[in-house]
């Protein structure tokens, strides 16, 4: 379920040459450890064995593109490249190093394999809201939104196969925190990440609507990892929830919506705009209000050591930060919460979003993702630009701290779901 893939394919078919699979592995990624590592690893090594079955050889690089594939091309004689696609700032630019050291005679095509309407095709621009992007992936998916041609065994074989990967040898490689463990209730790879879906159709798609904003049930799809690690495409669960709509419109709508448009519209932002994870990257309006509030009193001041610790007044963000610490995970509307707080507990907006942004990409096993900078969805992780400074959102009533982007508080959870029954499953151990 891979379209940069299917591509490869078709041009090694065409051409009556193998194909190579390599996968280059860095040895940091922003603030991933090894709960992140381990999940993709033994994600890739699913992948290896798939290949295998299908005569394509698969190759574990270790290092950065541009300092691995250069020599791997040559050495092989490579007739072509096609990488996939990311709007984050660090693997763009790992493609544009790639491209000055390639050789001048072998063609590099790009695909976006990760969104349904590729990003640069959706919108030429910066979209302002769901709104407006709505209307022009709504248009494309027609044509987008199709079945998987089928990945066929490979009638060419290399005519030296592929070095035997040594799996545990490659963690010694890394440069990451090992003291983020793995987490118990998500199996890595693409048969556990199927049977996830399979199971939010069977048993939880049908509240989806209803209940996807409480953390007490269970609604959700749970999909974000194996979303997020290319171990499930989102075209593939996007057609395998739409065979329900007729038993669970409301649901595939607004799953739809969250999975397809606000995630694209996350995409968007971060491929427009180069100051995505910044405050200079919002608004004009908001920042402004943000600057005009900055010097408020705040009513608590947390380090981020005490963050990370869920050690706040506040026994429910507490236990929402604790449940990611645990889970991998936070629930999708507390993720809207956490982050505001964090605004509100702050020196700064500059501060609150470098502590969001740090403690989303360490701790949530879909985080470094652009989602995680932007929307907010139950799909996704934490829009920190959202929820801090108002991206793809209004000004509403100015107040204290927040001046005019959108506030939520403790009261107003009450209201919309049984705060202690979440706080009591999520309590501090000690």
């Amino acid at each position: 379920d891979n379209w940069a893939f299917l591509y490869a394919q078709r041009l090694a078919l065409k051409q009556e040459l193998p194909l190579h699979v390599c996968f280059c592995l860095v040895p940091k990624f922003l603030e991933a450890t090894i709960r992140h590592y381990r999940f993709m690893l033994r994600g890739l090594q699913e992948v290896a064995e798939e290949c295998a079955e299908l005569n394509i050889s698969f190759h574990l690089l270790l290092g950065y593109a541009k300092d691995v594939l250069p020599t791997f091309v040559t050495e092989h004689g490579v007739g072509g490249l096609v990488t996939d696609f990311s709007p984050l700032r660090l693997p763009r630019q790992w493609v544009e190093d790639l491209r000055e050291r390639l050789p001048e005679d072998v063609p590099f095509a790009q695909v976006d394999a990760h969104n349904i309407v590729p990003c640069w095709l959706a919108s030429p621009k910066q979209e302002y809201s769901a709104r407006t992007i709505r209307g022009k992936i709504h248009a494309q998916l027609p044509e987008f939104l199709t079945e998987f041609p089928p990945v066929v065994r490979h009638p060419h074989p290399p005519s030296c196969p592929a070095e035997p990967i040594a799996w545990e040898a490659c963690y010694s490689s890394l440069q990451v925190d090992h003291t983020v463990k793995e987490v118990e209730w998500a199996t890595p790879g693409t048969a556990a990440g199927m049977a996830v879906l399979k199971s939010f159709i069977a048993e939880r798609l049908k509240s989806f609507s209803s209940h996807r904003n409480d953390p007490n049930k269970a609604a959700l799809s749970n999909l974000s990892p194996w979303l997020h690690f290319g171990q499930v495409s989102t075209q593939r669960a996007i057609l395998e929830v739409q065979k329900h709509r007729r038993s669970y419109k409301d649901s595939v709508d607004a799953f739809v919506e969250e999975a397809v448009v606000r995630r694209e519209l996350a995409e968007n932002f971060c491929y427009y705009n180069e100051n995505y994870d910044s405050v200079q990257g919002a608004y004009d309006w908001a920042q402004t209000t943000l600057k005009v509030h900055a010097k408020d009193k705040r009513p608590y001041l947390y380090s981020l050591q005490e963050l990370e610790q869920g050690t706040t007044h506040d026994p429910l963000w507490n236990a929402a930060q604790l449940q990611m610490v645990r889970e991998g995970k936070m629930h999708g509307f507390l993720r809207m919460y956490w982050a505001k707080k964090i605004l509100e507990w702050t020196h700064s907006p500059e501060e609150a979003l470098q502590f969001a942004i740090y403690l989303n990409d360490r701790y949530e096993l879909d985080g470094r993702d652009p989602n995680g900078y932007l929307t907010l969805v139950s799909l996704c992780p934490a829009g920190c630009l959202w929820s801090i400074c108002g991206i793809h959102d209004q000004g509403w009533a100015e107040r204290p701290i927040f001046g005019k982007i959108r506030y939520m508080n403790y009261a107003g959870c009450k209201r919309k779901f049984d705060v202690e029954q979440f706080e009591r499953r999520y309590a501090p151990t000690h």
